[in-house]
């Protein structure tokens, strides 16, 4: 028979799960947006229905302060995000199950994070969500668009590292350790990139841990999972490589302080650990380069050799940690 193309039960199902690609200018500084805001590189990209509208009734106008997409925000690296790309002049979505009228036993909420933000001169959203559910990423998606029109930077940062040996846990806890550190990655990648396809640009920054290379960490599942994300990454990267969507992923391969390590092991010495700024360096990096640079896993350790990011973040050392100019100055080395 011939090839007639897609079907109806195709089409049906493109319609169901929305677009795919992401969205954001290479910022030279602040709220500054690129041409590549105009470009319309839709091609391979099948856009649901409800997304083929008439120019005229899209919200996104170049020149438009960018917007950052973050979730697990309401503490800790994900709270950082939020801070220092509305100093960068981003809008920011900040995205937790963590909020003020649902708070959890953790300290932080998204509405405190959004507080910051608002703080920093900038908008912001504070939205509750459960990654592991894509009704409510679809949901996101569909308000971060009707709201501030457009998503440049998509930051995957919440997880869960569930304790215990794996053996010895329900087979419940694996799943959740792979809807939350997988599923739920691939779900907001799933909504979000086919509309920054369309709006022609955008960056996808995932967040992986060294544990993703050292099974001795003691829980496998985020192990595997975190593995798993470094792959999807790289996989992404590929297939987005020629719809001007990067897709990259930062390893952290040393300890960083959060409230959670504050309010779960408050006797533990946490001078040696490093302060979360240190990944707003990386990703801030990572949201200046070329819209090529993309399908990389890179930890820490090797974007301080590359000069990415400040050479020491030391709480310990506070005082000494430089301006972190260095984030975003160099010229990618590949």
């Amino acid at each position: 028979m011939p090839d007639r193309g897609p079907g109806r039960g195709a089409a049906r199902n493109a319609r169901r799960r929305g677009t795919r690609g992401l969205h954001a200018p290479w910022l030279s500084g602040p709220g500054a947006a690129g041409d590549e805001d105009l470009a319309p590189a839709c091609r391979g990209v099948r856009l649901p229905r409800e997304l083929w509208r008439p120019a005229a009734r899209r919200v996104v106008v170049s020149g438009d302060a960018p917007v950052a997409v973050i979730t697990g925000a309401s503490r800790g690296i994900g709270k950082q995000f939020a801070v220092d790309f509305a100093a960068a002049g981003y809008d920011v979505v900040c995205l937790a199950r963590s909020t003020d009228d649902s708070p959890t036993k953790l300290p932080g909420t998204v509405d405190e994070t959004a507080q910051l933000v608002r703080d920093a001169g900038r908008r912001a959203l504070a939205l509750p969500l459960n990654v592991q559910v894509e009704e409510e990423v679809a949901a996101i998606a569909d308000r971060v668009y009707d709201e501030l029109g457009r998503c440049d930077v998509l930051i995957n940062n919440a997880a869960i590292a569930i304790p215990g040996k794996t053996l010895e846990l329900p087979t419940s806890r694996w799943r959740l350790a792979m809807d939350v550190n997988v599923h739920g990655p691939l779900y907001m990648m799933y909504h979000f990139c086919p509309r920054m396809v369309q709006a022609g640009s955008g960056r996808v920054i995932n967040i992986s841990s060294g544990a993703a290379v050292r099974p001795e960490f003691g829980r496998i599942s985020y192990t595997v999972t975190k593995r798993a994300l470094e792959a999807l990454t790289e996989g992404m990267g590929f297939e987005l490589q020629e719809q001007s969507v990067a897709v990259n992923c930062i390893r952290l391969d040393f300890a960083v302080w959060s409230e959670g390590y504050a309010y779960t092991l408050p006797g533990v010495d946490t001078s040696e650990f490093e302060d979360p700024v240190v990944m707003s360096d990386a990703a801030l990096w990572l949201a200046r380069q070329p819209l090529d640079y993309t399908g990389k896993v890179l930890a820490i350790t090797q974007m301080r050799e590359m000069g990415a990011v400040r050479g020491n973040t030391r709480i310990a050392d506070r005082e000494g940690w430089g301006d972190g100019e260095t984030a975003g100055a160099r010229e990618v080395k590949r």
